[in-house]
């Protein structure tokens, strides 16, 4: 028992010891917002002010545009998702998109907002508030993942603001996911999640990505970078967790039901994180809506394949 004893001992002195050299090997401090700036919010990003709040935000494109495309991106993620398709609309639509609450380069609540809701009819509130500051009477409303949850949210309460409704692999409904990305799963774990605010391996990052795509050769160094380093601005890791641990699936579901206007659902047939079940269901409760597999595709179809994306949602959209 006694050289039981010892051997588990030195064993645990050991893991202490790695643990102790591999600390500061993943130790990663906040980062001021002002410290990303450059690389990450060239022109034509800008800040705007909303509520008390400073908005990084992109609005690109002809300002007579009547209903332009307002770009929702995914928990943890930031408006750089949405890139490749700004790039191909701006010279014909005008293409917004922001940083939500939380994330990217807008972080963490602020002003006059309430802190610690990242609810999504929370966000879908700013959202409206958002479209005011920028005097947008109507938009098509594009979400993904988290994003589209709070798209669908921001519909069902004005859809007077709203001309059509464009969801990619979008969250909130109670269909359980066949995989949950390893650095949200751990993110969920107490211990783990607090000293996710403190300690972050880049390989975690890059795994997490990895379980997004349907095909990891896709991702680039570049990607890793930017998820990366925009988690670490100050608060958003924080933000992240907070935003998880208020995740109710199947809340205001029934607010589905009463949509009735064009709605295009697009889904990656690979998605494990929000699997195609979920698009069927969202199709099953919205009103006339068009759903479409892609084939081949994880859970960020807008990031994998843009051209092919985009040739959906550019079919679904009227002439201008």
């Amino acid at each position: 028992m006694d050289r039981m004893l010892s051997a588990l001992l030195r064993i645990f002195g050991i893991l202490l010891m790695l643990t102790a050299l591999a600390v500061p090997l993943v130790r990663a401090p906040d980062r001021a917002p002002e410290s990303l700036v450059a690389r990450w919010a060239p022109r034509p990003s800008v800040l705007v002010e909303v509520g008390g709040m400073a908005v990084h935000l992109r609005d690109e494109g002809p300002r007579n545009d009547p209903a332009p495309l307002l770009m929702l991106h995914g928990l943890g993620s930031s408006l750089h998702t949405w890139e490749p398709w700004a790039a191909a609309l701006r010279g014909q639509r005008r293409v917004i998109r922001f940083d939500l609450p939380g994330a990217g380069l807008t972080g963490p609540w602020a002003g006059s907002y309430p802190a610690n809701d990242y609810r999504s009819e929370a966000l879908a509130r700013f959202t409206l508030d958002l479209m005011d500051a920028l005097k947008l009477r109507r938009v098509v409303l594009v979400g993904h993942s988290l994003g589209g949850e709070v798209a669908w949210q921001l519909a069902s309460r004005q859809p007077d603001r709203v001309e059509r409704l464009v969801l990619l692999d979008a969250t909130g409904l109670a269909i359980a996911p066949l995989e949950v990305p390893p650095g949200l799963r751990l993110a969920r774990v107490p211990v783990f999640g607090w000293l996710g605010q403190h300690l972050l391996p880049r390989g975690a990052v890059s795994a997490t990505l990895e379980s997004v795509y349907a095909d990891p050769r896709r991702i680039t160094p570049e990607l890793v970078d930017r998820h990366f380093e925009l988690l670490l601005r100050e608060g958003n890791r924080k933000a992240l967790r907070q935003a998880l641990m208020q995740q109710q699936p199947g809340r205001d579901v029934e607010r589905l039901d009463g949509l009735r206007l064009p709605t295009l659902l697009l889904w990656g047939e690979k998605d494990r994180v929000v699997p195609p079940a979920a698009g069927a269901e969202f199709a099953r409760r919205i009103p006339g809506a068009q759903f479409q597999v892609l084939s081949g595709l994880g859970h960020a179809p807008q990031e994998e394949a843009p051209e092919r994306s985009l040739g959906a949602l550019q079919a679904f959209l009227p002439p201008r």
